[in-house]
């Protein structure tokens, strides 16, 4: 991805802010912040690489006397808005006993030797202390400051408290599931498959499957506590819990494979993410068993407005794990594709699967609720991705919805992330659907690299905090800038806890003319967490959200110690929590 000014032509890859060689790229300073791009935009579109395909990309045109006039204004403006650092602000609503509970939980989550053994010591206060005496201090501590409540009932003054100060509320049935490798649980009975080319017989347990029909009704119920306590509020979805882990895995290899194969068929001299008509039927022809007509019919369907190019878009909308073993089974070779090549079993499950997301897709449709499929284990997502997108074509459509009801989640912490955005983007103008995207940094941080280590492949994880902070900013500025390009339709979650990350986004909504109010663009965090930025937000007008977790005691509590875990990072980093807390309690006390 390059970036064009009018100024000069920059063969620089686009890092921040695009604008010409004289404008240093956006950091985390307050001078570079305030660099905002005042200037009218266009898109083109151009080819990067070999998944890119043709995705849009960004030209500007910048005006440099109207940066320098507005950039202290603007930054003035924020501080004057949105102050961040306001107690009163953050936890003025909360009773004294909640400000104390508050102080204890984030102190504990300081205690690294705490977070590490939760799990542990939950496990042992079970025993000791039993269930209902650990359950009720639970309840009245870590529970109550991170979670809504226990069901629809209990959540109401936590979501009437949110509403007071203009923020919404995003649902999620929290209870852990545990993606167990089937084939530890799946004993005699089960759904045996035998995949093609000699691969490793599988067996899919029905108490899985069982499991997965049961998730649905849990989602609806959460769809359904949605529409009754909030017009706005979106649902939160997780995809292991309606499909086999395994399952999906396996999925995901395939959609890989794939990926790898259109790569394989590219020139080296070529353009990236596009091959010509004549060098895909001869690369076609080299794997393939094919006579002319059925690679004429091929090469047509992939390029049917007769452009002399395919694209990956294309490609991959041809080889989707349900019709792989059409094709590899006229492979010339038993290569790596034809090595994930799903059984009939396992596309009847892969159908189970979408058929589970389809139903819950319908059902959030029909109440006006907005779902978040949430991003997930790094060797599920491709798999995720692609049931999102059969989702968001149906059910974002333009011809049926002004806004997205599927929303997609982003990783910033993975290095491709820029590169999925850009191509979920040309799919959602090749096939008119509004693209919903939630950009997140990353919840698994720990896990993927060790995975990664284990396994000798190269680690999908930015290798700094900065390069994760800096492509999380670059991704928002881009869909920001597409959305301000196109007009509504696209709509973007800016869900973080980065301080510097939100000032970054405010300011640029600003210079781009997006009002506060302005339905394309959504701020989110964690209940319980960075309240110093939810409700100056909320105050200011901005479309706030606070991720509720729900359910009961038992089967929650588990899901957040996990989590506490996989992010000590985060929250162990509670100084500034804590400043503002006591800073709260002692006005509240001697005010």
């Amino acid at each position: 991805m390059f970036c064009y000014s009018a100024a000069r032509i920059c063969r620089r890859p686009c890092v921040g802010l695009m604008r010409d060689a004289t404008l240093r790229p956006l950091h985390s300073s307050h001078a570079n912040r305030t660099q905002l791009l005042a200037g009218h935009l266009r898109c083109i579109t151009s080819s990067t690489s070999s998944a890119k395909a043709a995705a849009s990309h960004i030209v500007v045109e910048v005006d440099r006397d109207a940066i320098n006039k507005n950039q202290d204004v603007h930054f003035n403006a924020l501080n004057a808005s949105c102050n961040f650092s306001d107690a009163l602000s953050a936890h003025g609503s909360k009773s004294i006993f909640e400000l104390v509970t508050a102080i204890g939980v984030f102190s504990s989550c300081r205690l690294p030797f705490l977070i590490r053994n939760a799990e542990y010591f939950l496990g042992l206060s079970y025993k000791i202390l039993g269930p209902a005496i650990t359950n009720a201090v639970m309840k009245h501590t870590f529970f109550r400051h991170f979670c809504a409540g226990e069901d629809r009932h209990d959540m109401k003054p936590v979501i009437e408290m949110l509403r007071k100060n203009n923020i919404g509320p995003i649902l999620d049935y929290a209870a852990e599931n545990d993606s167990a490798d089937s084939s530890e649980t799946a004993g005699l009975h089960g759904i045996f498959s035998q995949p093609p080319f000699n691969q490793p017989a599988r067996v899919y347990d029905y108490q899985s499957e069982e499991e997965c029909d049961r998730h649905v009704s849990i989602f609806q119920e959460c769809i359904h506590s949605v529409h009754d306590v909030s017009a706005v509020g979106f649902a939160a979805l997780k995809v292991t819990a309606l499909g086999n882990p395994e399952l999906l895995e396996r999925m995901s290899t395939m959609i890989v494979e794939v990926k790898n194969l259109f790569a394989k068929f590219q020139p080296e001299s070529g353009s990236g993410g596009l091959i010509s008509r004549e060098e895909f039927a001869k690369c076609y022809q080299q794997h393939f068993h094919v006579d002319n007509d059925q690679l004429k019919e091929v090469v047509e369907s992939l390029d049917p407005s007769d452009t002399g190019v395919v694209d990956f878009i294309s490609f991959a909308e041809m080889l989707t794990p349900y019709n792989l073993p059409s094709f590899t089974f006229k492979c010339k070779s038993i290569g790596p594709l034809a090595r994930v090549t799903p059984s009939p079993d396992e596309i009847v499950l892969m159908k189970r699967m979408s058929e589970r997301l389809h139903t819950l897709a319908t059902d959030a449709a029909r109440n006006g609720t907005r779902l978040l499929v949430d991003a997930e284990h790094q060797k599920y997502q491709p798999a995720i991705d692609n049931l999102v997108v059969e989702l968001q074509k149906r059910f974002n459509a333009k011809d049926k919805t002004d806004r997205p009801v599927i929303f997609n989640t982003y990783q910033c912490y993975l290095k491709d992330t820029l590169e999925r955005v850009e191509i979920d983007i040309k799919r959602s103008e090749r096939y008119s659907f509004h693209l919903g995207a939630k950009l997140v940094r990353g919840a698994y941080m720990e896990h993927e690299r060790e995975r990664s280590k284990n396994l000798e492949y190269p680690c999908p994880i930015h290798d700094t905090a900065e390069d994760t902070h800096q492509c999380y900013d670059t991704v928002v500025e881009y869909l920001m800038r597409y959305r301000w390009q196109h007009g509504s339709g696209t709509e973007i979650m800016i869900a973080t806890h980065n301080q510097t990350s939100i000032e970054k986004a405010v300011l640029l909504m600003n210079q781009l003319g997006l009002s506060p109010q302005d339905r394309s663009v959504y701020f989110a965090q964690l209940f319980g967490m960075r309240d110093n930025l939810s409700f100056p937000l909320g105050s200011q007008g901005f479309n706030v959200f606070k991720y509720l977790p729900y359910g009961k005691v038992e089967e929650v509590m588990p899901y957040l110690l996990r989590r506490a875990a996989e992010n000590s990072a985060v929250l162990g980093d509670t100084v500034s929590e804590l400043d503002l807390l006591k800073e709260a309690l002692y006005k509240r006390i001697f005010a």
